[in-house]
């Protein structure tokens, strides 16, 4: 018996069901070790800011992996 999930939008929004609020998958940024990186996240303050900051998404997203 598999207990019930407590927060299972996203699940539902797989199966095309109706959620109260579109789900967001994270995933780290790969090459987060080099310096680059570290320097823009440490400007940045942490990883959320870091992403819905537009100059610093672009910035991590053309770094090398």
């Amino acid at each position: 018996m598999t207990p019930e999930l407590k927060n299972d939008r996203f699940l539902n929004a797989l199966l095309r069901q109706p959620v109260d609020q579109t789900p967001v998958w994270m995933m780290r940024q790969a090459g987060r070790y080099l310096p680059e990186y570290r320097a823009t996240r440490k400007i940045a303050g942490d990883f959320l800011s870091l992403c819905k900051n537009a100059e610093f998404a672009c910035e991590v997203t053309v770094q090398p992996l």
